[in-house]
């Protein structure tokens, strides 16, 4: 049985194209929405239709496909934005991948998911309904984080850790970061959620984990301007596919942070266990930015000079084409230029000998004679050697054969 969102491509891509209703449509919301009423719309939808409500409803696992592809192109400014433009023709292929809910596929189903991720195919996951639908109901135990004071924790698969965070106006008009870190390098995601009227927690912002060295790390940024993260899925996607295309796919999934400031209060995040059969160790970590200025400031040139190379890359790759167009047909060229030389060279040749009357010259026989003679030589000397009588060889003394003559006279 095939894993959900890994069956094969089917034959009838058109006809599917065709059948798809428009996002919009899907998530009931208008063309001007905003990205919070499009996620609220999703979180709704996406509750009401998951495969962990809905066992064997073969019609709300297709809703459920379709509210998340929806919501993977509405949610994403640029496929958004390409989608107004030209409908669905103008999204490139990988963007069409569903995310995964590792916690409603069965164990062979997650066996299969494991082993693609472990072949480096990158596979997206999502965050476990059942949390959502409990931090959504309120019913989710929250611990107290303070700023500066780390903890170490440990968050079984597809489970979540939240924690609340208060801050004041002086450290909101700062800067505030959480940063979480797992030194066995598991994969986890760390979340972000806003306040609901009526006491629940709807999630606001996800951040997956990526390797840094020797660990893999996670972290959201409130500093008062943009602070961009890196989806690496969309390079790996480039990698797969044409690892030359890599390079310049390498930064089209650096997006802004829809948040760059949060209000002086409590903060609720939380660590989700991303892993598919382990639990995941982690450390948490939440900082007021007042003593990292010369950081913030780096950060925020590194992330211009980031944005600045994504430009030069788009019009690069286009040289780098023609270029590579070029030096492709050059190749080929020389290839075809090579072996009509030699061709040429070759009747050339043939021509020349054709002016003459004698017969065609015989391989010289000098080399063969030498060495017919050498071999009969050497056959003689060893038929000589064999013909030698046996008496002769019979003559010939052994070492120890030593005949010692004795003067008798004369006393030992």
């Amino acid at each position: 049985m095939p894993a959900h969102g890994f069956s094969p491509k089917s034959e009838n891509n058109a006809a599917i194209k065709q059948q798809r209703r428009d996002p919009y449509e899907v998530l009931g919301v208008s063309r001007t929405a905003t990205d919070p009423e499009i996620k609220s719309a999703y979180r709704r939808m996406a509750l009401k239709y998951h495969p962990d409500k809905n066992a064997n409803d073969p019609k709300a696992a297709d809703m459920f496909k379709e509210v998340t592809f929806s919501y993977n192109i509405l949610s994403n400014p640029d496929k958004r934005c390409q989608y107004d433009m030209a409908g669905f023709e103008a999204i490139e292929s990988e963007s069409q991948d569903l995310e995964l809910d590792l916690s409603s596929l069965g164990a062979v189903n997650t066996m299969f998911a494991a082993l693609f991720s472990k072949l480096g195919v990158p596979i997206k996951t999502t965050v476990s309904a059942t949390v959502l639908e409990e931090a959504l109901n309120g019913m989710v135990t929250i611990h107290l984080l303070q700023l500066g004071k780390p903890l170490v924790k440990k968050v079984e698969k597809q489970c979540a850790h939240f924690y609340s965070v208060t801050i004041t106006e002086q450290e909101a008009q700062a800067g505030f970061v959480c940063r979480v870190q797992s030194p066995d390098k598991s994969k986890f995601k760390l979340l972000y959620f806003e306040q609901e009227d009526n006491g629940g927690l709807s999630l606001a912002l996800q951040e997956d984990s990526a390797k840094t060295g020797k660990v893999t790390s996670a972290g959201m940024y409130f500093l008062g301007f943009p602070v961009y993260r890196l989806d690496e899925s969309m390079h790996m996607m480039a990698n797969a596919k044409d690892p030359d295309a890599a390079f310049f796919k390498k930064l089209d999934g650096f997006h802004p942070c829809e948040i760059t400031q949060l209000k002086a209060g409590t903060h609720v995040f939380a660590v989700y266990g991303d892993n598919f059969f382990k639990s995941v160790s982690y450390r948490i970590e939440a900082l007021c930015a007042a003593p990292f200025s010369e950081e913030k400031a780096k950060l925020r040139a590194v992330e211009a000079e980031i944005l600045t190379k994504r430009a030069e890359l788009v019009k690069f790759e286009t040289e780098y084409r023609e270029v590579l167009t070029q030096f492709t047909e050059m190749t080929s060229r020389y290839a075809l230029e090579m072996q009509s030389i030699d061709e040429l060279l070759k009747q050339r040749n043939t021509i020349h000998a054709a002016y003459t009357t004698a017969p065609p010259l015989k391989r010289s026989s000098f080399s063969s004679k030498v060495r017919g003679s050498f071999k009969e030589s050497k056959g003689e000397n060893q038929q000589a050697k064999d013909k030698k009588p046996a008496r002769d060889r019979a003559k010939k003394k052994k070492w120890f054969n030593l005949h010692l003559k004795v003067d008798k006279r004369k006393p030992c």
